[in-house]
């Protein structure tokens, strides 16, 4: 579970002069706290820091919790100084919460209070927005990377910029302990795809586990009579199998998937990318051939994998599967200017979870640009809302690419491929100009759902550019 930080801040000096203020905030600041754990974080709450002195401590605490992220609540006034000692010590992005108890203080209540004090320790329960500037004002000045979220307790927006800071953070944390297998070699001359796997650990902290195409024959080699034949139940469970599909193409398939498994075991990946060629006849040929429906299954288990050893492609997958929105591994394939739709797809891997229907497995006679024959996938990405992502690393850096869209129903390409068709609100000349200007790699993945605004903040925490199309 991902570890978010939390403190409050206020002002030592208004407990003896306004009494209740304090409970009163404290029990705001234990909402803020159930409610982000609603979200699925573990939060660790250094309380209500009033001093400088405090301020220290707070920061000791949460740094040595090793947060991801830090919430910092501003319950009423409070000195910018009980807020930076706390930021310095953790540089971890700060979100600062601006939230008041309500959407508007009750006039008529406030103004008939009739002591002057109470009144006074009325509004500065809800004066959360008086120290804003303030603490802006020195984060600036001090080079701290901060967000605002501005609101009310019960500001359903708020909330869900709140919860979308929770979703990004897990992705940072899964994607700087996440283990990514590259298997094989680039297709050759694909120059896109072509990648700086060390400038990809040092924006995503990735580690990168460099794999042998031998030790993955090795664990083909040994695959069981009964781990093969479970396999093959679960390409029954997991797909349409056709009846055209061989069925020494699907024990081929299947063996390969166990090896593959045990290959992922063996190096506790959390993604991998691929590729290989070898000599025709090759035993590396043979493996290489049959591993789509073994892919598939593995990507469907928060393990994408992207063919053509895409490693910039797989880490986009690994930030869609992490976001629950899928992240299929895709390609343009054609454009159909009389729907004004863009048609995308692969031979596979692919995320069966995001699918329309069931996923069918069918034979290739052909691997277009590619050795060999065998099974591939054949499925459309589920109607409705979609976002792209391209992990795009560019001149001098990486960054995020992003398009939302909708996968519309229409006629698709039955090849054998992953294939679906998708609208833009810009349409689809615009689209494909304004996506391939930014120079991203051919291959995008595609995940449910509308993530843009959580992508944009992921992009901000590992401090990268974020740039959206349409």
């Amino acid at each position: 579970m991902i570890k978010v930080g939390l403190f409050g801040i206020g002002l030592d000096t208004y407990w003896a002069q306004f009494e209740g203020l304090l409970d009163k905030l404290i029990t705001y600041q234990q909402q803020i706290s159930a409610k982000i754990e609603s979200f699925g974080a573990e939060v660790i709450d250094a309380g209500l820091v009033d001093s400088p002195e405090k301020a220290k401590e707070a920061g000791e605490f949460l740094k040595k919790s090793d947060v991801e992220i830090v919430f910092l609540y501003v319950s009423t006034y409070a000195l910018s100084s009980t807020v930076l000692p706390v930021a310095q010590k953790l540089k971890v992005p700060v979100i600062i919460l601006n939230l008041q108890p309500v959407a508007a203080i009750d006039y008529e209540r406030f103004n008939n209070l009739g002591d002057r004090g109470k009144m006074t320790g009325e509004w500065l329960a809800h004066c959360q927005a008086c120290s804003v500037p303030e603490i802006a004002n020195v984060f600036n000045r001090s080079d701290i990377k901060y967000e605002f979220v501005t609101g009310y307790l019960q500001d359903e927006t708020a909330w869900t910029e709140i919860k979308e800071w929770v979703e990004a953070a897990k992705v940072v944390h899964v994607m700087r302990n996440n283990r990514l297998g590259v298997l094989g070699h680039y297709y050759g001359g694909m120059l896109d795809v072509y990648t700086d796997l060390t400038k990809q650990s040092a924006v995503f902290g990735t580690h990168i586990e460099l794999l042998e195409m031998c030790e993955l024959k090795k664990y083909r080699d040994e695959a069981g009579e009964d781990a093969i034949q479970t396999k093959i139940e679960e390409f029954y469970y997991s797909f349409d199998v056709q009846d055209t599909c061989p069925v020494d193409e699907i024990e081929r398939a299947a063996r390969t998937s166990v090896a593959l498994d045990k290959l992922v075991d063996k190096h506790r990946l959390g993604a991998m990318a691929y590729y290989y060629e070898g000599e025709a006849g090759n035993d590396y040929e043979n493996i290489v051939t049959s591993v789509i429906a073994g892919n598939t299954l593995l990507t469907g288990k928060n393990i994408p994998v992207a063919g053509e050893c895409e490693v910039k492609n797989a880490q986009a997958m690994k930030i869609m599967d992490t976001l629950g929105a899928g992240g299929s591994f895709s390609e343009f394939y054609a454009m159909d200017f009389n729907d004004d739709v863009v048609m995308l797809g692969h031979d596979g891997p692919a995320h069966c979870e995001i699918a329309e229907g069931r996923v069918q497995l069918v034979p290739l006679p052909v691997y277009h640009g590619k050795p060999g024959k065998g099974l591939s996938i054949q499925m459309t990405v589920k109607h409705g809302d979609v976002t792209l992502l391209s992990v795009v690393e560019g001149k001098n850096e990486v960054f995020l690419l992003v398009a939302e869209g909708e996968s519309v129903p229409g006629p698709t390409l039955q090849i054998g491929n992953t294939n679906s068709r998708y609208r833009f609100s810009i349409g689809a000349k615009e689209f494909i100009n304004k996506w391939s200007k930014q120079g991203p790699a051919h291959h995008c993945a595609i995940g449910v759902g509308h993530k843009a605004s959580v992508i944009k903040k992921i992009a901000e925490m590992f401090d990268i550019e974020y740039v959206q199309i349409c």
